[in-house]
Formats: C-alpha cells, structure tokens, sequence
C-alpha cells in the first residue's frame, strides 16, 4: 500500500514538472546562406532600381512614402511603385486615399508581390527587409519630391534601397530614419552583410563591419563627403 502511495506520488511530481514552463526556446538558427539566395537579393534589388528610375522618368521626381494633410501615415514607396514592377492590376486595388492599415488597404498585405519577399531572415507573412532612408538626411523624404538632381553627391555614390536590419510591412509607410548620427541597423537577410541598389540603379554587395562613418557617407545624398565605393562593396560572385 505504501509502495503503491508512493508511486503514485512520484507519477504526479512527474506530471507536475512535465507541465511546468521551462525555459524559453531560443529561436532556430537562420539556414545557411546559399549563393542563390544572395543572387535573388540583387536580382530584386536591381528590379527596385530600375523601377525608381522608370517612376522619376515619368513622374519627375522620386517615389517616398505618402503621408495625408494631416500627416497621417497613407502608403509606401513599395505600392508606389507597383506599376512599374508588373504589379498594375494590384496598385489599382488600392484606395490610395486611405492608410495602408485602413479595412479596405490591410486586406492587400497579404498579396505582397514576390520581388520583396526575404529570400533569408526572420519576417512575418507581408513583412519586407527591403528599405530605403527617411529622415533629415536620407534619401526618401517624406512629404519632399525628391530628384536625381538633388542628389549632389552623385548616384552612384548614394544607397537608395538595401536590406535593412529589421523587416517592415510592406505596404506601411515605413523606412530606416536617418538623421545623420547613428547608422541604422542592416544585413538582416545575411548576417550583417548587406545588398543594396545605388542611386544609379546598379546593386552593391558590402560586407559586415563596415567603417559606421562611411555609411553614413553613403546614406547622405549631399552631405559632400564622397566616398570610393569600390573600396567598400564587394565584387559580384
């Protein structure tokens, strides 16, 4: 009977301890980086460009994100220039109007196009890592209409989009704000290492721990502090 009293006691200590919290799971590793995957990253990013340039060719000025008189947050550079990626029939769904999260505009997020879609990284359904620079000193302002002219320190001397650090939904008005101090935070696909397509239209690939002062330089469109970017990017594979 003792015996018996006892083991039953044990089975439910078991159970107890079964049922307990442990410690919280770390996240799984990241699969390895394959050439490919970085291949399908320049490949977009080189589509992104190419579709900035087609936007200011026709509109004058450079797509950002739109933001209402009231200074409400409507749509992103990346529905912005859906017409010029092959996505005509998605961006005529949009009521442009209204905030990328009204009723009508969040029910898009999931048709998020392919182009922008992590080919590596930590991002939920209709989330993107590709983004650009807002704030006082980056590329995309929001609320100017920015032109290739304006851009003093050259293009092909300028980052105009790259994988950034942290992904974003991609219809949100949202970019890595840059106000000429703190760099932000890149390479969340790879590590650290990042892809991004110049103000020309040509990709880049750079490598982790790069000089923090000469990103700077590179995200500053007129800041006169010219870099060589052939000492700081990587040749293609």
């Amino acid at each position: 009977m003792l015996r018996t009293t006892f083991s039953l006691a044990v089975a439910a200590l078991a159970a107890v301890a079964l049922a307990a919290p442990g410690p919280k799971d770390k996240e799984a590793p990241l699969e390895p980086i394959k050439p490919e995957m970085r291949t399908k990253s320049v490949e977009n990013l080189k589509e992104i460009g190419l579709a900035f340039h087609n936007y200011h060719d026709t509109h004058g000025f450079l797509p950002t994100n739109e933001f209402g008189k009231d200074k409400k947050p409507l749509l992103s550079w990346r529905v912005q220039i859906l017409p010029y990626i092959e996505q005509l029939d998605l961006y005529k769904q949009f009521k442009l109007d209204e905030p990328w999260d009204s009723d009508h505009n969040k029910k898009l997020i999931d048709k998020m196009p392919a182009i922008y879609a992590p080919v590596r990284g930590r991002a939920k359904a209709g989330e993107t890592f590709y983004q650009g620079f807002s704030g006082s000193h980056g590329m995309l302002k929001s609320g100017e209409r920015i032109t290739f002219a304006t851009i003093t320190d050259g293009l092909s001397n300028t980052l105009m989009v790259v994988e950034s650090g942290k992904p974003v939904i991609w219809t949100k008005p949202e970019d890595m704000p840059f106000e000429g101090k703190d760099v932000p935070l890149l390479g969340g696909m790879f590590d650290g290492a990042f892809t991004a397509v110049m103000g020309d239209g040509a990709p880049r690939r750079f490598k982790k721990g790069i000089d923090p002062e000469m990103i700077k330089r590179l995200i500053d469109p007129r800041d006169g502090q010219v870099v060589n970017i052939n000492e700081l990017a990587e040749e293609d594979e």
